[in-house]
């Protein structure tokens, strides 16, 4: 039996990260994505009114 070394090199293993995750910028942190909608015709903005209004504003 022959017990060499593998000559292959290892892959180093992922190192362990300890900062601190309240210092990185979240999602949440900026206003990209908070009800912005593409622009579109007004008649589009109007049926989308008309569909989310609540029933007692009929």
């Amino acid at each position: 039996m022959d017990t060499a070394p593998d000559p292959r090199p290892r892959e180093p293993k992922p190192a362990l990260v300890f900062d601190d995750p309240m210092d990185q910028q979240s999602s949440d942190d900026t206003d990209r994505g908070w009800g912005e909608r593409p622009s579109g015709d007004s008649a589009a903005d109007l049926k989308r009114f008309l569909d989310e209004k609540p029933p007692h504003h009929i």
